[in-house]
């Protein structure tokens, strides 16, 4: 079984599924840095050259790749979740736990980001609004589990949270 990070940009999918590894010795593989590796170049070119659908196309070989590994924590692409054709690579290949935080906080963490606008025309704010206020229910609904990460908790108490749901599924 793997552990599936989603979750916004933002949303901490990096540094918990970092630190989760560091405790428990597990891989860990990061959709973007995946992408990029398998393009040779940042994704960011990929979308401005030749737009959102061969993003979305490597993105679904990527989850077909992570569904055939073990044992491994996964950090899924802040969208990855929302397509049905991504969450049914994945299925009974693990768990998903959906990092979950206001869109104010998630906004505040990557404000200085330089990322590719989904909802083109708008700066990085509204789209982070836009995107939660239309795709919050399928995170939610592709998730097995919620974390907040913007719970006032430490670091140490989420990746407490998620060791405990890991121990409980045999992760």
């Amino acid at each position: 079984m793997n552990l599936y990070l989603s979750g916004m940009i933002g949303s901490g999918k990096t540094t918990l599924g970092t630190e989760v590894c560091r405790r428990t010795g597990k891989d860990w593989l990061d959709l973007d840095q995946e992408m990029d590796r398998r393009l040779g170049y940042s994704f960011h070119r990929l979308v401005a050259e030749e737009g959102w659908v061969p993003f979305r196309e490597l993105e679904y070989e990527i989850c077909r790749y992570f569904a055939t590994r073990k044992n491994t924590i996964v950090g899924l692409g802040g969208g990855t979740i929302r397509y049905q054709w991504n969450r049914d690579a994945l299925q009974g290949t693990g768990i998903v736990i959906l990092l979950e935080a206001s869109e104010e906080t998630l906004i505040e963490r990557v404000r200085h980001a330089d990322r590719p606008r989904v909802n083109p025309g708008t700066d990085l704010a509204e789209d982070v609004r836009r995107m939660w206020r239309t795709y919050a229910s399928r995170y939610r609904d592709a998730a097995d589990y919620v974390v907040r990460t913007d719970a006032g908790r430490t670091l140490d108490e989420e990746v407490a949270e998620v060791l405990e749901i890991m121990r409980q599924h045999g992760v």
